[in-house]
Protein backbone atom coordinates (compact mmCIF):
# COMPACT_ATOMS: atom_id res chain seq x y z
CA UNK A 1 0.00 0.00 0.00
CA UNK A 2 1.08 3.33 -0.87
CA UNK A 3 2.39 5.95 2.20
CA UNK A 4 1.31 8.92 0.55
CA UNK A 5 -1.07 8.57 -2.61
CA UNK A 6 -1.61 10.97 -4.77
CA UNK A 7 -5.57 12.06 -4.86
CA UNK A 8 -7.90 14.43 -6.72
CA UNK A 9 -7.90 16.04 -3.06
CA UNK A 10 -4.51 17.18 -3.48
CA UNK A 11 -5.38 18.75 -7.27
CA UNK A 12 -5.28 22.11 -7.79
CA UNK A 13 -6.23 22.34 -11.25
CA UNK A 14 -2.98 24.43 -12.07
CA UNK A 15 -0.98 21.54 -14.54
CA UNK A 16 2.47 22.89 -13.28
CA UNK A 17 1.48 23.24 -9.76
CA UNK A 18 -0.20 19.59 -9.72
CA UNK A 19 3.18 17.80 -11.46
CA UNK A 20 5.16 19.10 -9.38
CA UNK A 21 2.91 18.12 -6.12
CA UNK A 22 2.60 14.82 -7.33
CA UNK A 23 6.77 14.98 -7.59
CA UNK A 24 6.65 15.60 -4.24
CA UNK A 25 4.40 13.10 -2.95
CA UNK A 26 6.44 10.76 -5.74
CA UNK A 27 9.81 11.55 -3.23
CA UNK A 28 8.22 10.97 -0.02
CA UNK A 29 6.80 7.75 -1.27
CA UNK A 30 10.25 6.47 -2.24
CA UNK A 31 11.18 7.79 0.99
CA UNK A 32 9.30 5.65 2.57
CA UNK A 33 10.06 2.83 0.64
CA UNK A 34 13.25 2.28 1.27
CA UNK A 35 12.85 3.24 5.10
CA UNK A 36 10.61 0.14 5.19
CA UNK A 37 13.16 -2.09 3.50
CA UNK A 38 14.63 -4.74 5.93
CA UNK A 39 17.94 -3.44 5.08
CA UNK A 40 17.67 0.64 4.41
CA UNK A 41 20.47 1.74 1.94
CA UNK A 42 21.80 5.17 3.48
CA UNK A 43 22.83 5.96 0.21
CA UNK A 44 19.24 5.76 -1.21
CA UNK A 45 17.66 8.10 1.81
CA UNK A 46 20.34 10.55 1.45
CA UNK A 47 19.90 11.24 -2.18
CA UNK A 48 15.83 10.82 -1.90
CA UNK A 49 16.20 13.10 1.17
CA UNK A 50 18.61 15.80 -1.23
CA UNK A 51 16.24 15.68 -3.99
CA UNK A 52 13.27 16.11 -1.67
CA UNK A 53 14.82 19.30 -0.26
CA UNK A 54 16.21 20.91 -3.65
CA UNK A 55 12.70 20.18 -5.68
CA UNK A 56 10.76 21.76 -2.72
CA UNK A 57 12.84 24.71 -2.27
CA UNK A 58 12.47 24.90 -6.38
CA UNK A 59 8.87 24.52 -6.44
CA UNK A 60 8.17 27.31 -3.84
CA UNK A 61 9.72 29.44 -6.30
CA UNK A 62 7.87 28.50 -8.48
CA UNK A 63 4.89 29.12 -6.90
CA UNK A 64 6.22 32.46 -5.01
CA UNK A 65 7.22 34.25 -8.33
CA UNK A 66 3.47 33.17 -9.45
CA UNK A 67 2.39 35.39 -5.97
CA UNK A 68 4.83 38.18 -6.99
CA UNK A 69 4.13 38.58 -10.27
CA UNK A 70 0.14 38.93 -9.70
CA UNK A 71 0.39 40.60 -6.02
CA UNK A 72 -1.05 38.22 -3.81
CA UNK A 73 -1.43 39.66 -0.90
CA UNK A 74 -0.65 36.56 1.45
CA UNK A 75 2.81 36.07 -0.18
CA UNK A 76 4.18 37.24 3.44
CA UNK A 77 2.54 34.29 5.25
CA UNK A 78 2.62 31.78 2.70
CA UNK A 79 6.34 32.34 2.67
CA UNK A 80 6.36 32.25 5.91
CA UNK A 81 4.69 28.73 5.38
CA UNK A 82 7.36 27.98 2.88
CA UNK A 83 10.52 28.79 5.22
CA UNK A 84 9.42 27.03 7.81
CA UNK A 85 8.72 23.32 5.78
CA UNK A 86 12.71 23.96 4.23
CA UNK A 87 13.93 24.36 7.09
CA UNK A 88 12.67 21.47 8.72
CA UNK A 89 13.28 19.54 5.58
CA UNK A 90 16.87 20.65 5.70
CA UNK A 91 17.06 20.03 9.59
CA UNK A 92 16.06 16.29 8.53
CA UNK A 93 18.84 15.97 5.63
CA UNK A 94 21.93 17.53 7.85
CA UNK A 95 20.72 15.66 10.85
CA UNK A 96 20.99 12.46 8.45
CA UNK A 97 24.19 13.53 7.13
CA UNK A 98 25.14 13.72 10.84
CA UNK A 99 24.35 9.96 11.64
CA UNK A 100 21.05 10.44 13.12
CA UNK A 101 18.56 7.47 11.05
CA UNK A 102 15.12 8.91 9.51
CA UNK A 103 12.20 7.74 11.61
CA UNK A 104 9.00 6.80 10.74
CA UNK A 105 7.58 9.76 12.69
CA UNK A 106 9.57 12.00 10.43
CA UNK A 107 7.70 10.52 7.33
CA UNK A 108 4.21 11.27 8.76
CA UNK A 109 5.66 14.85 9.10
CA UNK A 110 6.02 15.58 5.72
CA UNK A 111 3.31 13.34 5.03
CA UNK A 112 1.01 15.40 7.03
CA UNK A 113 2.51 18.87 6.15
CA UNK A 114 2.21 18.24 2.77
CA UNK A 115 -1.60 17.53 2.90
CA UNK A 116 -2.10 20.27 5.15
CA UNK A 117 -0.06 22.35 2.88
CA UNK A 118 -1.69 21.47 -0.43
CA UNK A 119 -5.14 21.00 0.75
CA UNK A 120 -5.48 24.38 3.19
CA UNK A 121 -2.53 27.03 2.38
CA UNK A 122 -2.26 26.50 -1.46
CA UNK A 123 -5.86 26.08 -1.68
CA UNK A 124 -5.94 29.32 -0.33
CA UNK A 125 -4.93 31.33 -3.27
CA UNK A 126 -6.96 29.71 -5.87
CA UNK A 127 -9.45 32.06 -6.05
CA UNK A 128 -6.87 34.79 -6.21
CA UNK A 129 -4.78 33.03 -8.67
CA UNK A 130 -7.85 32.20 -10.85
CA UNK A 131 -9.14 35.86 -11.05
CA UNK A 132 -5.63 37.90 -11.54
CA UNK A 133 -5.31 34.75 -14.58
CA UNK A 134 -8.39 35.45 -15.86
CA UNK A 135 -7.95 39.85 -15.83
CA UNK A 136 -4.24 38.64 -17.48
CA UNK A 137 -5.77 36.51 -20.01
CA UNK A 138 -8.41 39.25 -21.00
CA UNK A 139 -6.06 42.62 -21.09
Amino acid sequence: MTFMPWTSELELGFEEIDRQHQELVRLTNALHEELCCPIPRREAIGAVLEGLVDYTHNHFIVEEVLFQRHGYPETPAHQAEHNGFTAKAMDLLMRFEDGEEVSIEAMEFLKEWLVHHICKVDRAYLPFLRSALAREATA
